[in-house]
Formats: structure tokens, C-alpha cells, sequence
């Protein structure tokens, strides 16, 4: 096992109603003025708006409003958030959303103490040095940024989606109920469960000296996503299901699951390639297309590893490694089809002559290589995404 440091120190706040005491928690860490993002409106067609608001309110807080945060969210929104931010001296950035909302407030509360363009973090010109506390109200189940030190922004004029990592990103607090998630749509929650079993997957198939715990930890994370996804499929309002996926997604990608190993999200940087070029590609539907493709790609560089988490987290029964780890891509495909996410970049309206400006995008114009059991440069980046066809 490496040695590691693991730092949580977002407060969670879970459970029904939670949502109801944001201002009189946020009195109570003294702020009296803040900047609340939002997305396209979905907040107040159910109603929370509202709640916020007037808790917001009713404990003397002063709110300054930015709405319009898209998937994958914009560069361009954050700088003029940053902007008003700085202009009008807010105390904390307090997202109501999921996780493109949250990413916004972490680069907005980062550019607020920054004097540089906040793109040269994402682009590694500048690191942070401070930033203003965010905290969250969590609407949606999937990116685990509620608990994570990292952040990802779309640049629409580079067609680049690129991220930051920073302890300055973590939250102060998050308010997580999840009966709040209980209108995310079908689809939406599949891509939900996908990004919280590729953060998760993404620590475990890493090379790195034996780490059982970890490994077991992750393994019941994944087990345990896949039967909440299933009751979903035939009942989206089963409150213990949303809990078990809305709690996953914090535990997936909060430094839990990487703990005494090396860590790389390989299959991340080619899907920031793929919605960052297309960016009507939903994040969870690049990686369930990405992913599998990934693991036939590389997975006889490490047979024994794809074996055991074919055994432990599908159950498959074969002997011999290569035929179990092959047993379990079949099996994580299947899982996939069945709540009803695409597998194919076909299936996503990509044609096949787009596959070398992904390729080229991911490894920065040929310049870098990908850490992975093999290390991914051009060539291998473009047979990914040829299997991915």
C-alpha cells in the first residue's frame, strides 16, 4: 500500500428536508452575503427555489443570484460570475444543483481570489492560491463534486474540457436530500450511475502494490450502485435507492476509493475529449461507451485484476483470468444496455472521420501520453475510440 494523505473536511448534511436549513446553517458560520448558481430553471419548476430562498431570507442572508449554468459548464459563464463575485464582495459561492453547478461555483470561487485568467489553472500556467468557501445543495447523483478537490470547465472556443484539482475546491458544506433527486429523468440518472461506477472503476484498475481494503471498499460501492440502479429502473421514487446512489456518488470521488494506490482517470481524459469536441454529449454517456471499450483495449496487460473484479462485483465464475475478465466486460456492457445507456459512439451521432481530431484533442496535439497500464499515446488513444465505433 503507498502512503497517502486523505482529507474529507466538507460537512454533509443528509437527509430529507436538509435543504430547508441552509440559511441557518450558513448563519452560522457568520456569512451574511453570497452568490447562489443555478442551472436552466429546474430548480424552480419543482419548487426548491423557493425553499432556498426563503431560508435564505428568513436568516437575514443576502443573495446574489447567477442562474444559466449549463451541462458541461462554460468557461464564458464563469468569468462573468467571477465578475459579479468580486464586485459585489460575496462571502461564499452556494450551488443548487449537481455537479456542472458545483464545478461553476469552484472555478468562480477560485477566479474571485485570483488576479489571472481562470483558465490557466485548467491549463497548469497558474496554480491556486486561495479561493472563497463554496457549499452545495445537491440535486443530482453523479460527479461526486460535493466531495471532491476537483473541478472541470468547458472552453467552447478551444473545444477543450479540462480540470483543476486543488484542496481549495473542496466544500465547506453539502446539504444532500435525496428526495430532491427523485424528478431527475431516466437518462439523466443512468449517466448518474455510470460517472459514479467510472470514478470508483477508475481507482481500482490502477497499478499499484496490494491494497484488499481499498479494493473491497470499492468493490461494495459498485455492487451497491448497480442494485440501486436496478430499483430504479422500475421505481425512480424509491427513497432508500436514491440514498445508496446519492451517498456513492460522494464516496466514489471524495479520495476513499484511491487510498494506498496511484491514481490516473484515464478513461476521463479521453471522454473530456469527447464532450469537450461534442458538447451535447452527456459526461455519463461518453464514459459508458469509453469505458468498456478501455477495458478490452487493455485488460490483458492486467488479467488478473479485470478477474477479481469480474468474480467479486458480477459474480462470474470462471477459472481462468482471460475468460473472466472478458465474462465481466461482457457483463458491465450488459449492465450498461440495461438502463438503457449508449454503447457505441455510433449511438452518440459521431461519425467515424471525427476518431483522429478526438485522439489529437486528448493527447494535446500529439504532445502528451495518458498513464494507464499501458501509457496512451496517440495511436492507442485513436484504437480506443476505433473500438468505441
Amino acid at each position: 500500500m503507498k502512503d497517502f494523505i486523505y482529507n474529507t473536511p466538507t460537512k454533509v448534511y443528509f437527509g430529507k428536508d436538509t435543504e430547508k436549513q441552509v440559511g441557518s446553517i450558513i448563519r452560522e458560520y457568520g456569512y451574511k452575503k453570497i452568490m447562489m448558481q443555478y442551472g436552466k430553471g429546474s430548480v424552480k419548476k419543482s419548487g426548491l427555489y423557493d425553499v432556498v430562498i426563503n431560508s435564505l431570507t428568513e436568516n437575514g442572508i443576502e443573495v446574489v443570484e447567477m442562474g444559466g449554468v449549463e451541462p458541461n459548464p462554460k468557461i464564458t459563464f464563469v468569468r462573468e460570475a467571477i465578475k459579479v463575485a468580486k464586485k459585489e464582495q460575496v462571502e461564499l459561492i452556494l450551488a443548487v444543483g449537481g455537479g456542472s453547478v458545483i464545478d461553476s461555483c469552484k472555478y468562480t470561487a477560485l477566479g474571485a481570489k485570483a488576479d489571472c485568467d481562470v483558465w490557466d489553472f485548467s491549463m497548469g500556467k497558474q496554480k491556486p492560491v486561495d479561493a472563497l468557501p463554496v457549499a452545495c445543495i445537491l440535486t443530482m447523483a453523479a460527479a461526486g463534486s460535493e466531495m471532491s478537490n476537483s473541478a472541470v470547465i468547458t472552453n467552447l472556443e478551444l473545444n477543450m474540457k479540462k480540470g483543476c484539482s486543488t484542496e481549495f475546491n473542496r466544500l465547506k458544506f453539502a446539504i444532500m436530500n435525496p428526495e430532491l433527486t427523485f424528478t431527475v429523468s431516466d437518462y439523466q440518472t443512468a449517466c448518474g450511475v455510470v460517472d459514479i461506477m467510472s470514478h470508483t472503476m477508475e481507482r481500482y484498475f490502477t497499478v499499484h502494490e496490494p491494497t484488499d481494503l481499498t479494493d473491497r471498499i470499492a468493490e461494495s460501492i459498485l455492487i451497491s450502485v448497480i442494485d440501486a440502479a436496478k430499483v430504479l429502473v422500475e421505481n425512480p421514487t424509491d427513497y432508500n435507492a436514491r440514498a445508496t446512489i446519492m451517498w456513492a456518488s460522494s464516496l466514489s470521488h471524495n479520495g476513499l476509493t484511491g487510498c494506498g494506490r496511484e491514481n490516473y482517470l484515464a478513461v476521463h481524459q479521453l471522454e473530456h475529449a469527447l464532450s469537450g469536441e461534442f458538447d451535447r454529449v452527456a459526461h455519463g454517456a461518453g464514459l459508458a461507451v469509453l469505458f468498456p471499450a478501455w477495458m478490452k483495449y487493455i485488460y490483458k496487460e492486467n488479467p488478473q485484476r479485470f478477474a477479481q473484479f469480474a468474480r467479486r462485483v458480477f459474480g462470474v465464475c470462471e477459472s481462468d483470468d482471460i475468460k473472466a475478465a472478458e465474462k465481466g466486460i461482457d457483463k458491465i456492457k450488459e449492465f450498461f444496455a440495461y438502463i438503457k445507456m449508449p454503447l457505441t459512439l455510433r449511438e452518440l451521432g459521431i461519425e467515424k472521420q471525427s476518431i483522429e481530431r478526438l485522439a489529437d484533442l486528448c493527447t494535446y496535439g500529439k504532445t502528451r501520453e495518458i498513464k494507464s497500464y499501458l501509457p496512451l499515446d496517440y495511436q492507442r488513444v485513436k484504437e480506443i475510440f476505433e473500438l468505441s465505433f
